[in-house]
């Protein structure tokens, strides 16, 4: 079924904000129901499908084919050798000590190879398309909510808007994380129950310290972009020509 899906938006002094029903983000695309495939193929005309799981989780819990969209997987947390790839399988090893986990978690998604690699192709390939396109990780909250952020940066929008799109996820999941924390009551300590409840969500301070991982990398965000993920100058006008709406 389709979860935390929604299109991502901005609003700031000089332009109307993102145009609309064309970026999406979201969760893994499995089990979908016969009304999920008609809104991303039919509603919403998705062109093409990101997937920034890794291979296990790609190959466990695979996103339904859907005719007619493109698929590529861009494994985010490839090079990640520490064990913070931000599965629900990473989630329960590491429910005991998940702050700290998730704190590594967005270091990786940030500086590590895999995730510099995966996010310059994302956005790369963004300039390419001509249709929507929806981005998704297993809960679409972490690697996903990354690339939102990202995305809602690039359109120009302020801290508090991208903030505000990145905390959604916690509404958006609620119902779903207690399917998951149900169905793992019988298998797991209560210390690993309470570490998964909180793995599951999102809080602010991990985009807080995604931001300041990326300053003391790369100076700034325009650093990250030219530096960390070797885009060109002229790469956020790019963007801004075709995925924003000016006023006239």
């Amino acid at each position: 079924m389709l979860v935390n899906f929604r299109d991502i938006q901005a609003q700031n002094s000089k332009e109307s904000g993102l145009k609309k029903n064309i970026l999406f983000r979201g969760g893994q695309l499995t089990d979908l129901t016969a009304e999920d495939k008609k809104i991303l193929t039919n509603k919403f005309q998705i062109g093409k499908i990101y997937d920034f799981r890794g291979q296990e989780e790609v190959t466990t819990q695979p996103d339904v084919e859907l005719k007619g969209i493109k698929y590529e997987n861009i494994d985010i947390l490839a090079s990640e050798t520490s064990g913070n790839n931000g599965s629900l399988q990473d989630m329960i090893i590491n429910a005991t000590d998940i702050s700290e986990a998730m704190m590594k978690t967005y270091e990786s998604i940030v500086i590590s190879k895999s995730a510099l690699e995966g996010y310059r192709a994302f956005l790369l390939d963004l300039l390419e398309q001509k249709q929507a396109v929806y981005f998704h990780c297993f809960a679409g909250k972490d690697r996903t909510g990354f690339a939102a952020a990202l995305l809602l940066r690039l359109a120009g929008a302020s801290d508090e808007e991208i903030m505000k799109d990145y905390l959604k996820t916690n509404i958006a999941r609620k119902e779903v994380n207690q399917e998951i924390i149900n169905s793992l009551k019988e298998k797991l300590t209560e210390d690993q129950i309470e570490g998964l409840q909180i793995a599951l969500t999102v809080d602010k301070n991990y985009l807080f310290h995604a931001r300041e991982i990326m300053n003391e990398n790369f100076g700034s965000f325009e650093g990250y972009l030219s530096e960390g993920l070797s885009l060109e100058k002229d790469y956020i006008e790019h963007f801004q020509s075709i995925y924003l709406n000016y006023k006239l």
